[in-house]
């Protein structure tokens, strides 16, 4: 008993820590928030918060906010925020707590053991593994978790829906997990595309008066359930704005990539120098490849379902059409939940000074780039390969690891001994 306060005692010490490190930032550099406002690795045009004041203002003198072409973000967010008060204080401790929450959400998975066990699968290596207090702090202090609550992106909201759905279908709550994946996809599309593997460890996780619940009945409802929660909240900003503009404004510009701002991701270079003649040719190839690794991972994976979610989200962190430094926080937030196959991976230096060297890189090429002007948008688009490629080598490398550690538990034989591609 007196461990567990103990325990309950460093949790809340860990969330008020993390909350006054943030709140000091925000009061004592108060130039500090707009600045990384404005940064295109923290803010796309579907998660800034410029963005979102701007539709605020339309919307809180009764126009419509996707009438300028600039707001492209979930028609939910402008009466939240019209209704906190004016001081910056409130819209502080809101992105706080929601960072808390999220915090919160990964503390439990952590706590699951679901990384090192699963219903199909156990790790021999699986008591090796980090509490949910240590990768929750990892989280929380995290300079990519930290500069995104910092910057008021609006990918905070989507990263804690996330979490709380794995969260949920973890703890053997599949409703709830769905609710959440529908608040993360109608906030940000793109996690939709994470329900099937999210629906295998709903099944897998489901207490034992369910169990006899066959698979197709339970993924039927559960899949019911997402649609009408995602329909619940279209018809709400249906009365919100007033019309059905709202999804070629937020839904088709993510489909069509009709804003070309500059980001850290891979696309707006290449259909900036596309002919229009192949744009639609190329969109759709770019969302084939971004949704074809869903159901490979699914299968190859099957028994591991909670792997299949980690490595989606390193993918999503690449390849989406709008990603940033959030999308790569919630990718890393996940990868410790795996420290029992950390020693198989085999390019984890690489990985980290890859990542460190574009982290610092990046923000010098884009100024070289946009306000010096000694260099041009080869120079930015080039470092954002090389940030590319660091994520990409970490999600090749777990994959390795896991189906590495599933391998010599089909083999015992071959524990120990190299592999050799021939």
């Amino acid at each position: 008993m007196d461990g567990g306060k103990v325990t309950l005692g460093r949790t809340a010490g860990l969330y008020l820590g993390a909350a006054v490190l943030r709140l000091a930032l925000f009061t004592l550099f108060p130039g500090l928030a707009d600045l990384l406002t404005g940064r295109v690795e923290i803010s796309t045009p579907v998660t800034s918060f410029k963005r979102l004041q701007e539709g605020l203002f339309l919307y809180d003198h009764n126009v419509s906010p996707y009438d300028g072409g600039v707001y492209h973000q979930a028609p939910l967010f402008l009466p939240l925020f019209s209704l906190l008060p004016s001081l910056p204080i409130f819209t502080y401790l809101l992105y706080i707590a929601v960072d808390i929450l999220s915090a919160g959400a990964l503390l439990k998975i952590a706590d699951s053991g679901e990384a090192g066990s699963s219903a199909l699968f156990t790790s021999p290596r699986r008591e090796k593994r980090w509490s949910g207090f240590v990768i929750a702090t990892v989280f929380l202090f995290n300079p990519f978790t930290i500069a995104t609550c910092i910057g008021r992106s609006t990918s905070v909201f989507t990263t804690c829906a996330i979490l709380h759905a794995i969260a949920k279908a973890v703890a053997g709550a599949p409703f709830g997990a769905m609710v959440a994946l529908s608040f993360a996809a109608y906030l940000s599309m793109y996690p939709l595309l994470l329900l099937p593997p999210l629906l295998l460890l709903c099944y897998d996780r489901q207490p034992p008066e369910s169990a006899i619940k066959p698979g197709v009945q339970s993924a039927a409802t559960n899949i019911l359930v997402v649609v009408g929660v995602l329909a619940a909240l279209f018809q709400m900003s249906y009365f919100i704005t007033g019309s059905w503009e709202f999804l070629p404004s937020t839904y088709g510009v993510q489909l069509t990539l009709s804003d070309l701002t500059p980001n850290i991701g891979l696309w707006w270079y290449f259909f900036i120098e596309m002919f229009d003649s192949f744009r639609s040719f190329f969109l759709a190839v770019f969302w084939l490849h971004l949704s074809c690794y869903v159901g490979g991972l699914t299968i190859r994976l099957r028994r591991q379902p909670l792997v299949v979610l980690t490595l989606l989200l390193g993918i999503f962190s690449i390849f989406k059409p709008y990603p940033s430094i959030s999308d790569a926080s919630l990718f890393l937030a996940m990868v410790p939940l795996y420290r029992h196959v950390f020693p198989l991976m085999r390019y984890t230096f690489v990985i980290a000074a890859v990542i460190m060297y574009t982290t610092f890189l990046g923000p010098a090429f884009y100024h070289l780039w946009i306000y010096a002007g000694s260099g041009n948008a080869n120079f930015f688009y080039a470092i954002t390969l090389v940030w590319g490629l660091g994520q990409s080598l970490l999600v090749c490398d777990l994959t390795f690891a896991v189906l590495r550690d599933e391998w010599e538990v089909e083999r015992p034989e071959m524990v120990g001994k190299d592999i050799r591609q021939i």
